[in-house]
């Protein structure tokens, strides 16, 4: 047998790393289980997975007992060998070993005359490598399996289900430990739970899964904003419109939606012989309304924007929360324009997406990337290689005009063009991609988008797509989980909770404050409960309300309010019309804390 080429320590390769640890995952769970069947284990994101066929299904008990094998497997120091046999050897010993995921990954590499596998202690398995040449090369302390999930092979729901044992595995342990606190306060940030806490939105098994429904507080976020986008937007120029949920299946096929994601399309008949499908984007609708009479090159730029929903069928089994879900509220914008007017336009909506991200306190952490075509598969997208070659030089120009630093990303372009996405970075230091600006030449040919230019004639005009928050939802979901929950004042769907010490001596004086918060179009909560005021205090901070106005014999007398603020506890008695003057201006300022 070879040897790998030595990965040293002065050049740790992670990647490789993980990956070994992936066989070492599959040499114990072999010694605990010797009639496993072998799926696949490759190394992802922080870490590892493998999936097995398994006599019984496994616990989370199962997990400290294969990471104490893993660790003497380490110890041992048991090596990883590479060998090159014949196809034909290949399908022989995973047909002996009656492990016929293999044989079933070998079948679909029938015409390779050559295949590898590495052995590490009694496990072998089918590989193409690298890995290290040995698990002593791995620090014992520095990964950790995490937790069991089910898997279909292959991820086709007809084929049997899998136990998936995923890990986690970094240089050094120190790594590691930064890692699982990171998670640990994920975990307290989830927006589903913190969702439930705060009574913002919920599911129904009789409406379905990916189906989220929003309680009066949740549709204030979204409201907020949805205001807010549309104001800054507005001030570009942007215009709202309203299409239907539905549209004839003929609306996608000419734009190359139906043809490119039709396993995404959700189908909707009648008994009258109907025949629709739920939109699956907006901008095919919003094309229908350019192309609804003529245009001259005086009425350019045309801007539309919208917040509505959209349909995608996603696999049942990847849908959860509020970041993959089945009906998706965009807001969505497109530009109709002559090329000479593509830079402003993209600048404008650069201009919009760190206006909105500034306020939000995300702007200055991320960064873009200039995503352009897979240059090898061509097929996967639709339009003219010319007018691709120009989308991508003008949007490549504009990033190193406007100093955004673009990284050139092969391959993330959307189907109809190249585009500009920012990437951020949560509280938690998860990276999530929202807005994007889309360059599109592809689409107004398709629909015959044109325009009467200064010398009668026709030319087409240039699509240009933003989104500055994408989907309320996965956006919803980000800023419960940036926010821990405890949003900005100006996003809070209580802003001010009136808390009188005693519901008989203090509740109409309660009373006339909420009412006078309420006249302020200050979202206000009175609390009649007969609790006591530590209670009432809990309560409210448990909900995460930025004021609780304390109300009692002093504060009747003098018209004045006790504030206890978020985060800050007790500070002070206030006069209420003063009060009422600084969460106004609060408000209005939008501080992002």
């Amino acid at each position: 047998m070879n040897k790998n080429q030595s990965v040293k320590k002065d050049n740790f390769n992670i990647e490789i790393s993980r990956h070994s640890l992936s066989h070492i995952l599959a040499t114990a769970v072999l010694e605990m289980f010797p009639e496993a069947k072998f799926g696949v284990g490759p190394a992802i994101e922080n870490g590892f997975y493998y999936d097995f066929g398994l006599p019984r299904t496994l616990i989370p008990e199962d997990l400290p007992i294969l990471e104490e094998k893993m660790r003497k497997i380490i110890k041992q120091n048991l090596s990883l060998e590479k060998r090159e046999i014949t196809h034909k050897e290949a399908v022989e010993h995973f047909n002996k070993a009656k492990q016929k995921y293999k044989v079933e990954i070998l079948a679909t590499e029938a015409k390779e005359k050559f295949v590898s596998v590495y052995k590490t202690g009694a496990f072998v398995d089918l590989c193409r490598g690298p890995h290290i040449d040995s698990a002593g090369e791995i620090d014992s302390q520095s990964f950790k399996l995490t937790k069991i999930a089910g898997a279909y092979w292959r991820g086709d729901e007809k084929n049997k289900m899998l136990q998936r044992i995923y890990g986690v595995a970094f240089n050094t342990p120190k790594e590691l430990n930064d890692y699982l606190r990171q998670q640990e306060e994920a975990e307290k940030r989830d927006h589903r739970k913190l969702g439930k806490e705060l009574d913002l939105f919920t599911f129904s098994d009789l409406v379905g899964s990916g189906l989220p429904l929003y309680t009066p507080k949740g549709v204030v976020i979204i409201d907020e904003l949805k205001k807010h986008i549309e104001k800054i937007c507005a001030k570009y120029g942007f215009k709202k419109v309203m299409t239907p949920h539905l549209a004839k299946i003929d609306l996608f096929k000419l734009s190359g939606h139906a043809g490119k994601f039709n396993k995404e399309l959700f189908h909707v008949s009648s008994s009258q012989g109907h025949d629709f499908v739920m939109k699956p984007v907006q901008c095919p609708h919003q094309a229908q309304i350019y192309a609804s009479k003529q245009r001259s090159y005086r009425d350019l730029p045309i801007r539309y924007m919208e917040s509505e929903k959209q349909y995608r069928a996603e696999k049942s089994g990847e849908v959860g929360g509020l970041n993959r879900v089945y009906a998706i509220t965009v807001e969505d914008g497109h530009s109709f324009c002559r090329v000479e007017q593509v830079k402003e336009e993209i600048i404008n909506m650069v201009n919009i997406i760190k206006n909105f991200y500034s306020v939000i306190g995300l702007w200055g952490n991320h960064w873009v990337s200039l995503s352009v075509r897979d240059y090898k598969h061509p097929e996967k997208y639709i339009g003219d290689p010319k007018d691709w070659d120009k989308c991508e030089k003008m949007l490549e120009e504009i990033s190193k005009e406007m100093e955004l630093d673009a990284k050139k990303i092969e391959g993330e372009a959307a189907v109809y063009g190249p585009k500009l996405d920012f990437m951020f970075k949560d509280a938690v230091g998860k990276e999530i991609q929202i807005p994007t600006v889309q360059l599109d030449f592809a689409m107004p040919k398709r629909f015959n988008l044109v325009y009467t230019n200064e010398r009668g004639k026709e030319e087409f005009v240039v699509m240009v797509h933003r989104a500055i928050l994408g989907s309320y939802e996965r956006f919803l979901a980000l800023m419960i989980e940036h926010f821990a929950g405890a949003f900005p004042l100006w996003l809070s769907p209580v802003q001010a909770k009136i808390l009188p010490i005693s519901t008989e001596k203090h509740l109409e004086y309660a009373k006339k404050i909420y009412e006078e918060f309420l006249a302020s179009d200050i979202r206000a909560e009175l609390d009649e409960s007969n609790e006591t005021l530590g209670k009432k205090i809990r309560a409210g901070e448990l909900q995460k309300i930025p004021y609780l106005l304390i109300v009692g014999d002093k504060e009747m007398k003098e018209n004045t309010v006790r504030v206890r603020q978020r985060g800050k506890g007790d500070i002070g008695e206030m006069n209420l019309t003063k009060f009422l003057e600084r969460i106004k201006m609060e408000i209005e300022n939008k501080k992002s804390k």
